[in-house]
């Protein structure tokens, strides 16, 4: 095993989604050290689908925050799942803010017209958080935020240009807790030999 193969698995195994953030400020080279490590992503054919918006205006995450809420209440009205009802809380709650506080939220973007742009920007996306990880900044993929795609006068702000979709939406900043580990279920692994 490499020297370096036990901080890399470390890496993985302790990254959390962070979901409370210190109101503590996350320097810009930071960010563009996270970034960088992203785009050190696998990348079919070398085509590096992506480019980054980097968006630290609290009040725009807020005004997106406030627009995704109603429709994700909508997209869960029918649900009764014990996390559904959990969400319906949250997502009523008028203090609640899908960006949970962080200090920065960074989009990575695919170009549209690319057939593997979903699929190499997550991997770039997961670069990032693990690289964030090891910085100790904490992260989370911000799902919620997908309804912004319908809205133009908000991707317009948000300075996602024509012929770009958001793929990986993910809040960064110090966490204010660190979450206990999720049990995670046995794979079911086929082995064809």
């Amino acid at each position: 095993m490499s020297p370096h193969a036990d901080e890399v698995l470390d890496a993985i195994q302790g990254r959390r989604s962070i979901r409370a953030y210190e109101d503590r400020y996350l320097d810009d080279e930071t960010v563009l050290s996270i970034i960088h490590a992203g785009i050190h992503a696998p990348t079919t054919l070398g085509l590096q689908p992506w480019r980054f918006v980097v968006v630290r205006d609290h009040d725009l995450m807020k005004r997106i925050s406030d627009y995704c809420k109603p429709i994700l209440l909508l997209n869960l009205k029918d649900m009764t799942t014990p996390e559904a009802v959990e969400q319906k809380i949250l997502l009523s709650s008028k203090d609640f803010n899908i960006f949970y506080g962080a200090a920065v939220l960074v989009l990575v973007l695919g170009k549209e017209k690319s057939h593997f742009s979903t699929y190499d920007c997550t991997l770039c996306a997961g670069n990032m958080m693990l690289a964030a990880h090891a910085l100790g900044v904490g992260s989370c993929w911000i799902g919620s935020i997908g309804p912004v795609a319908d809205n133009p006068g908000l991707m317009k702000e948000l300075k996602v240009p024509e012929g770009w979709m958001i793929v990986a939406p993910i809040a960064f900043g110090y966490p204010k807790e660190i979450p206990e580990k999720p049990p995670r279920r046995e794979p079911e692994i086929a082995w064809v030999r």
